[in-house]
C-alpha cells in the first residue's frame, strides 16, 4: 500500500509541475502605455579615445 501511495504522490508532483509549465501566463502587469523621456540626450564629444 505504501508503494502505491508513493507512486500516486510522485505522479501528482510531476503532473502539477508539468501543468504549471504549460498553463497560460498569469502575469498581471499594469498597462503603462508610452512613458515620456526624462533623461538628458546623448551629446557626442570631440575627444578620440
Amino acid at each position: 500500500m505504501k508503494i502505491i501511495q508513493g507512486l500516486k504522490d510522485t505522479f501528482k508532483y510531476l503532473f502539477t509541475g508539468v501543468a504549471k509549465i504549460f498553463q497560460p501566463s498569469d502575469d498581471n502587469y499594469p498597462e503603462t502605455g508610452v512613458q515620456p523621456f526624462e533623461g538628458e540626450p546623448y551629446e557626442e564629444s570631440e575627444q578620440n579615445y
